[in-house]
């Protein structure tokens, strides 16, 4: 039982969950000044592909996988906000075929200005979505901060024969989404307290719902590239995609799965900040239908949080893949295909 007063955490920062990263246009510019890493055979997965975690060989049946994402308060209840860091930090690994082992915790909170329950609370949420996951928590960092702040780094394993990237899609594949979009505008709706409580729960178990799943159906089947969908919104990512496998995409927006209301609430003015930076980011690489109007081509945009996976999967066997995951719970779509022109461009259809 809580012992402090409740606090609306969406309210101590300007902006919440992956809505806060810096944006693609704005980090590419600066990445684009370093200079190269040090070459080294082992590693397989770096930063070239702009993919969900960096893949280290140790030996020739074992490669660890490595990840970290914190992000400011996406939800006001301290437990919910844990356990969604959790989920977020831990789809990175999943993404790329592995199995997360261990995670640290990192923490920035302002400690003498909000009650000490409230960062208890974010760290059990956070353990408890651990434990379900079947990780160890080996221990964090903190640091005393105006703003609060949670995430975690997490490694993963994974055999360096069947890693999954961002970059092996191949002409003809259907795409295939694990989760509906829309969580962005509906958590900007919920920090303006436009989300009835029943909204909230829904959203909430959208974010707190691990990638596990889909991940284990996922290594039984013919699958060439995958990535989950968070703060690039589902047309950021899926052009990193595009763009990594050298191909291009098409995407049925009247299949993509939606939350609800979340037209309405985007109408009413809660399209994030980060929402619509990822729009302009991709004004020259993704067609729309004319028909399209503004409203739906920023929900294919959104600022996802905790996201599902977004998988490239052979055409054939597409169908029984997506059968099999919502046979166990997974709310998977095809979305989309693979095809051979507009090289790392998108088209919506």
């Amino acid at each position: 039982m809580k012992k402090y007063d409740p606090v609306k955490l969406t309210s101590l920062s300007s902006k919440g969950g992956c809505g806060c990263k810096i944006g693609p246009a704005d980090l590419e510019q600066v990445l684009r000044t370093l200079p190269p890493a040090i070459f080294d055979p082992n590693l397989l997965v770096g930063i070239d592909t702009s993919d969900d975690a960096g893949v280290y060989r140790i030996n020739d049946t074992t490669a660890i996988v490595q990840t970290v994402d914190f992000f400011t308060p996406i939800v006001d209840d301290p437990y919910d906000f844990g356990q969604i860091a959790a989920t977020n930090a831990i789809s990175d690994v999943y993404a790329m075929g592995g199995t997360p082992i261990t995670a640290l915790n990192i923490v920035a909170f302002p400690i003498s200005t909000l009650d000490k329950g409230i960062l208890a609370d974010i760290l059990r949420g956070a353990g408890d979505k651990l434990r379900e996951a079947g990780v160890t928590l080996v221990g964090g960092h903190s640091i005393d901060d105006k703003e609060p702040k949670f995430g975690l780094a997490v490694t993963g394993v994974v055999h360096p024969d069947k890693i999954r990237t961002n970059a092996g899609a191949k002409p003809g594949d259907q795409l295939i989404l694990t989760k509906p979009i829309g969580v962005g505008i509906c958590t900007t709706s919920l920090k303006n307290n436009l989300l009835s409580e029943e909204e909230i729960t829904q959203v909430t178990k959208v974010m707190t719902t691990l990638n596990k799943t889909a991940a284990e159906v996922m290594a039984t089947y013919n699958v060439h590239a995958a990535t989950d969908v968070t703060g690039f919104g589902l047309l950021g990512h899926a052009s990193e995609m595009a763009k990594g496998s050298g191909v291009g995409l098409g995407i049925y927006y009247d299949q993509v799965p939606i939350l609800p209301r979340v037209k309405e609430l985007a109408e009413a003015g809660s399209v994030p900040g980060g929402t619509k930076n990822n729009f302009l980011h991709l004004a020259d690489v993704v067609t729309y239908p004319e028909s399209m109007d503004q409203i739906d081509r920023w929900i294919l945009c959104d600022a996802v949080t905790s996201g599902g996976l977004l998988i490239s999967v052979a055409s054939d066997e597409a169908e029984l893949f997506v059968k099999e995951l919502q046979e166990k719970g997974v709310d998977a779509r095809i979305i989309g295909e693979v095809i051979e022109e507009n090289i790392g461009c998108i088209i919506v259809k």
